[in-house]
């Protein structure tokens, strides 16, 4: 997959310095890529969770019961997507393919397929994030103006207001019509995607029934048809909204680069450079949120070292700080949760307003002052 917009150096000083100092640390430490024992004990009380929260709506059976249980299993959800699945889904969950392969289908039984996954978000967003046209994850067609390249409506001006509520249907989106549509179509932003063949697509059909399964028709059958809905509905909303938004504070903030390139137009950077220009951290101080949000509260460090284990982001953001301080390349990290969504918040209305010329191949529209 390529952009020929684009040629990123992956050998830049900074680069080569900024790994070499994360690997001496982790063989400083006796620390491996992967997440050992503290992700398997995260994993289980994630799955504890899901669990708890099942029986809670399944056998309380009364409204306040499931409508405590479906928020425990969306939140539950959430976790175990942002964790496990995303952990697996990079190979940096085990030191082992099975354990990683393991890890990565909890997307499937979450109701996603980590097959397409690994296309749209693993090789694609990763490769190119912000950059419109090849990263699939800022293109919200006419519903929302995420950066400043895509055109502008008139009912834009209110996206930081609607927008927000909409973002727990992402799930539903992703879940019964976004996974079908391009594996159909044969393409995911910049990148091919073949049909899955074999044992990927029966773990994809599994998936789909499994979700369905666990998700709606259990619920259903046991709480009958409004209140098996309202539990599907309440639940993979609120784990959609919690995906979606800790996705944009990272990426569709003000601190953040978007790059709008005409199909004529051609640059090159460094890699690391461009990933630390277009995703920013925020709230690193907060441990609570950290665990929860699976260390994607440090996405900027996730994105130079995708193939690490999050429980070792804090550890490596000093080091990523520091480096990037010696070597004058920018590194932006929002001090707080409020902060972060407030910045997410403007950025949102900054693109609803009109604008003198925010056309695709003008370099000077492509970042927040």
């Amino acid at each position: 997959m390529k952009d020929e917009r684009i040629r990123f150096d992956t050998r830049t000083p900074f680069e080569l310095e900024l790994r070499r100092r994360v690997d001496a640390h982790l063989r400083a430490r006796g620390l491996g890529r992967d997440g050992g024992a503290k992700i398997r004990r995260k994993t289980a009380v994630l799955f504890a969770w899901w669990a708890a929260g099942m029986a809670m709506a399944l056998i309380g059976a009364t409204p306040a019961w499931v409508l405590l249980g479906s928020i425990n299993v969306g939140l539950a959800v959430g976790g175990m997507g942002m964790s496990i699945q995303h952990d697996g889904g990079h190979r940096a969950f085990a030191s082992t393919r099975r354990g990683n392969w393991w890890a990565a289908a909890v997307l499937d039984f979450l109701g996603a397929s980590s097959y397409v996954w690994r296309v749209k978000h693993g090789v694609v967003h990763h490769t190119f994030p912000n950059v419109e046209g090849a990263d699939d994850d800022i293109e919200l067609g006419a519903l929302a103006r995420m950066s400043p390249g895509q055109p502008r409506y008139a009912f834009h001006r209110l996206q930081f207001v609607y927008l927000p509520l909409l973002y727990g249907f992402i799930t539903f989106k992703w879940f019964l019509w976004d996974d079908y549509r391009d594996l159909l179509r044969g393409k995911v932003g910049a990148a091919n995607i073949a049909m899955p063949r074999g044992a990927e697509l029966a773990l994809f059909i599994a998936g789909k029934v499994a979700h369905l399964g666990w998700g709606l028709v259990l619920p259903v059958i046991v709480l009958g048809w409004a209140w098996g809905l309202a539990f599907y509905v309440v639940a993979f909303y609120l784990a959609g909204f919690v995906l979606a938004l800790v996705f944009q504070l990272a990426h569709c903030v003000e601190e953040a680069e978007f790059i709008s390139l005409a199909p004529s137009e051609h640059i090159e950077r460094g890699f690391a450079q461009h990933q630390l220009a277009t995703t920013v951290d925020f709230a690193r101080e907060n441990p609570w949120l950290t665990w929860y949000v699976g260390g994607l509260n440090f996405q900027a460090v996730h994105h130079l070292f995708p193939r690490i284990s999050h429980v070792h982001y804090p550890e490596l953001a000093g080091i990523v700080e520091t480096c990037c301080a010696e070597y004058g390349v920018r590194y932006h990290a929002s001090p707080s949760l409020r902060a972060a969504v407030t910045s997410h918040l403007r950025w949102l209305w900054r693109m609803g307003q009109p604008v003198a010329d925010a056309s695709p191949g003008r370099l000077d529209t492509l970042t927040a002052p």
